[in-house]
């Protein structure tokens, strides 16, 4: 790997929109690769650009850290992903999306239906808890949609 070729920390956050330490962080987690140079700073080749692209994309629209680190490692590491790659792993992720928008759209729905009805009584309202019932589902939100509520990584 020629050094001019490849891109510094500093370099990689600018033009993904990471934070450095965000980078560094995937870096730690396996999700992205950089070698060192002779003085031991992080290089890392241009395609992981695309990595942190897909890595922003897929948290954003609700795949945990694992699910991404999953896509990622059916990635080919010698060479640059290519658009054939990439399809297949979007392809993967269609029936989990499709679950996602399903959720949010029921959660979307519902809320309007709620705080579109007026009535302004918990004793009739579907989202109240009374007697705090919601705790036997479990922790987090539990009246929203499930794909909603897997809990965040740490």
């Amino acid at each position: 790997m020629s050094e001019r070729s490849t891109l510094s920390v500093g370099q990689v956050a600018r033009r993904s929109g990471f934070a450095p330490s965000a980078v560094r962080y995937y870096e730690r987690e396996g999700l992205i690769r950089a070698e060192r140079n002779a003085g031991g700073h992080r290089r890392f080749e241009p395609d992981v650009l695309r990595r942190l692209a897909f890595i922003r994309a897929a948290t954003h629209v609700g795949l945990t850290l694992d699910e991404v680190r999953q896509a990622l490692a059916t990635l080919p590491h010698e060479r640059t992903p290519t658009k054939a790659d990439w399809e297949r792993i979007s392809r993967g992720w269609r029936t989990r999306l499709d679950a996602e928008i399903a959720a949010l759209e029921a959660l979307r729905d519902g809320l309007t239906s709620c705080i579109g009805c007026g009535c302004l009584s918990l004793q009739r309202c579907r989202i109240s808890n009374p007697g705090d019932q919601a705790a036997s589902r479990g922790p987090g939100a539990a009246y929203l949609p499930e794909p909603l509520r897997r809990p965040d990584e740490p």
